[in-house]
């Protein structure tokens, strides 16, 4: 399967609470894109790994992937290490993306700057022909992907570029709030942890306002770039 952009994801929503506003815009311009989540999230303190799943599948259809696939590493303790490695590199060449999403590079939940590591160095990884692979039953052919991108979470990080997303806010926050049992939900029984409460929405919003801000657009998503982007035509900067 071929996809234009794979979004990394060390838990299940966040590609969603970080990222999603992208991936619907460049899917409503006809690039195919996939999910690859690391763990279940099965540590969370709301829900389960079934509800998770359950979850993740309705945010997934909402947004109009090709496909999600969760990698089961184990939430809160993967760890860096060659079989976690492979694992990444699998999905790179069975999915062939031009482009790599990645979580944050340092952030609240230790999972993210360990899962923005793995799947970065899993990227140049994938371009060894020395390093075999067999997937479903199929060796694989060595793949790179052209760019890695870091979204920004929940520590806010100066971001290198930022997209606008305005035209996309209303589906982002249905995929979001996919997740019942994660985000603001008044009907939903469970112990308030940071992301549970109404001030987490409003959260969300202020931070996609402020970068918006600084392109003059009212939402925008931020990401960091492992390298300098070059630019064909200074015309087509905002």
């Amino acid at each position: 399967m071929k996809v234009d952009i794979l979004a990394f994801g060390a838990h299940p929503d966040d590609v969603e609470l970080s990222a999603s506003g992208t991936l619907l815009k460049y899917i409503n311009q006809g690039k195919k894109a996939a999910i690859v989540d690391l763990t279940e999230g099965e540590l969370g303190s709301r829900g389960t790994n079934i509800t998770r799943s359950n979850e993740a599948n309705l945010a997934a259809s909402i947004l109009g992937i090709e496909a999600r696939v969760n990698l089961n590493l184990g939430d809160g303790f993967f760890e860096y290490n060659q079989e976690n490695l492979i694992k990444v590199v699998e999905q790179i060449r069975f999915f062939k993306p031009e482009i790599v999403f990645a979580n944050a590079i340092d952030d609240r939940h230790p999972d993210h700057g360990k899962g923005s590591k793995l799947v970065s160095d899993a990227c140049f990884l994938s371009g060894l022909l020395k390093i075999k692979t067999n997937y479903q039953g199929e060796s694989q052919e060595h793949h790179r992907p052209k760019v890695v991108y870091h979204y920004i979470q929940d520590r806010y990080i100066k971001p290198d570029f930022v997209i606008d997303v305005s035209e996309f806010i209303k589906l982002k926050f249905e995929a979001i709030f996919a997740y019942k049992t994660q985000f603001y939900n008044p009907e939903m029984e469970g112990p308030q942890t940071p992301i549970s409460s109404e001030n987490f929405i409003d959260f969300l919003k202020g931070r996609m306002a402020t970068m918006g801000r600084e392109i003059d657009v009212p939402f925008a998503e931020g990401f960091t770039v492992e390298r300098t982007i070059g630019v064909n035509n200074l015309f087509d900067l905002i």
